[in-house]
């Protein structure tokens, strides 16, 4: 009965993606930005579900699990930074997409001033193919977990199942497919996570007892900030709280959330896209830290859990199987939802920023796509690595490579070639340099990357002679 309930959910999304084909134009710019004619709820439906991938399902429920209460601040910093970042940048990005015929994120972030930044594009490019398509394999990864705990599937069952349905429906329609899928798959993510949440806190007892409960997991379990922060007083929770809002500032480097607001119908409907996106994001982020909290109640920790696996395990202990197979489908439903797009952002990356010349008609594209979905399951099944690891990392490099650029064009100034570049590779750099010498316990690596790139832009400024002067004035009449 799992399977079949499972099953029903999964057809359910491929035939959603199907009918895209309905509205489908044969065309590259239908294929990337589905002619920049989507509706503000199907946006914002669309970003959640991308955004609150299969790292909500399994890595946060995970990290919550074990961190405890402290596990609040990642929804409270990522949502605070990424409402603050998408204030004054999401519809620049909109309007400059639009009209500079941009169909990829490093082709906008190379063409955002009526430029044509060759060595920009072709840097941005490799960027987003090397960490986005890491990205994809964690999310098929985390589905291969869930798939494990339910059926005893072997790991590869789940990677290879979700990449052959992803590669189904963007064959069909696209990112207009991947829009639609999506926005139904935030409906079955919703409705799965408010059934674990509530059918778990009823097993515990009630509400009362859940929170007394917690108290008694270990002395530090329900404190608000992590005990062992290497730096003391009041300065260790204020750079693990802005550490969390840096990583929300590096949503704006994330190319295949930020694509979404790129197909909106019109700039001036953003503000409607905004209040979907934050009010279905904090409810559900809301929802998975809880979960996590009631799962550590019920699954007490043994030697050798996986404690990525917990809610697929909580949901076959306490679920009949039809409902297994739900919260299964909203599982596997976050992992698609965020794979189709990262999958579709990197064959814009191949097509139109690394070779354009060779891949740039519409077979051509799909052919792009084929050979992106082999490449992520490649890596999926090369090991069994922590998907919250793993996604941590492709988040950092890419939020630390993009969005210090992003948030300087949507400051309205111009940026010459090199200097462009510099910003591109330092923050990443500092980013990797930080996490090496392990000093991530003091700060996310968001916050010293993203904060390096803004530096090395301050310096170009002021040292203008080594970068080109005469582009570093401030761009005026920049459409708003």
């Amino acid at each position: 009965m799992v399977l079949v309930s499972f099953g029903f959910f999964l057809l359910l999304f491929v035939a959603i993606g199907l009918l895209s084909m309905r509205k489908r134009q044969q065309t590259t710019e239908d294929y990337l930005l589905a002619s920049q004619s989507v509706k503000p709820w199907l946006v914002a439906l669309s970003a959640f579900a991308t955004a609150n991938s299969g790292y909500m399902f399994v890595g946060l429920i995970g990290f919550a699990y074990m961190a405890g209460l402290q596990a609040i601040w990642l929804m409270v910093g990522l949502v605070t930074g990424d409402f603050m970042m998408s204030i004054f940048v999401h519809k620049r990005l909109r309007v400059q997409s639009e009209k500079q015929h941009a169909l990829s994120f490093a082709g906008i972030l190379s063409t955002w001033h009526g430029t044509d930044f060759k060595k920009l594009r072709v840097i941005g490019g490799l960027i987003t193919l090397a960490f986005v398509g890491a990205y994809a394999a964690a999310q098929l990864n985390a589905g291969s977990k869930a798939m494990h705990v339910v059926f005893g599937w072997d790991y590869s069952v789940g990677a290879i199942v979700g990449s052959v349905i992803v590669l189904l429906y963007c064959f069909a329609g696209g990112i207009r497919a991947s829009i639609w899928t999506d926005a139904a798959q935030s409906f079955v993510m919703i409705a799965a996570m408010a059934l674990m949440l509530f059918i778990a806190v009823d097993e515990i007892g009630g509400l009362s007892a859940f929170v007394s409960n917690l108290q008694n997991v270990s002395p530090n379990y329900m404190d608000w900030f992590p005990a062992n922060h290497p730096l003391l007083g009041s300065a260790g929770p204020v750079f693990f709280v802005v550490g969390w809002i840096f990583g929300g500032i590096a949503i704006i480097g994330q190319p295949h959330v930020m694509i979404r607001f790129m197909t909106l119908d019109k700039p001036s409907e953003m503000l409607k896209a905004r209040g979907y996106y934050y009010g279905w994001y904090v409810t559900f982020y809301s929802m998975a830290i809880f979960t996590a909290l009631a799962a550590r109640l019920l699954i007490p920790e043994t030697a050798g859990f996986d404690t990525e696996l917990a809610l697929p395990t909580l949901a076959g202990q306490l679920l009949p199987e039809v409902l297994v197979g739900l919260v299964l489908a909203g599982l596997f439903a976050a992992t698609m939802s965020t794979a189709d797009s990262q999958i579709l952002a990197c064959t814009a990356a191949i097509t139109h920023d690394l070779l354009p010349k060779k891949f740039s008609g519409y077979k051509a594209t799909k052919l792009a796509t084929v050979f992106v979905t082999a490449m992520a399951l490649t890596i999926a099944l090369s090991g069994n690595k922590s998907v919250f690891a793993l996604v941590l990392i492709a988040w950092s490099a890419l939020g630390t490579a993009f969005a210090p650029l992003l948030i300087v064009y949507a400051l309205k100034q111009k940026v010459p070639e090199k200097l462009a570049i510099a910003m591109m590779l330092g923050g990443p750099t500092v980013m990797l340099l930080w996490r090496y010498f392990e000093l991530k316990g003091i700060i996310y690596e968001c916050a010293p990357g993203i904060f390096a790139g803004l530096l090395i832009f301050v310096v170009g400024k002021v040292y203008g002679r080594l970068f080109g002067a005469t582009e570093m004035e401030t761009s005026a009449g920049i459409a708003e």
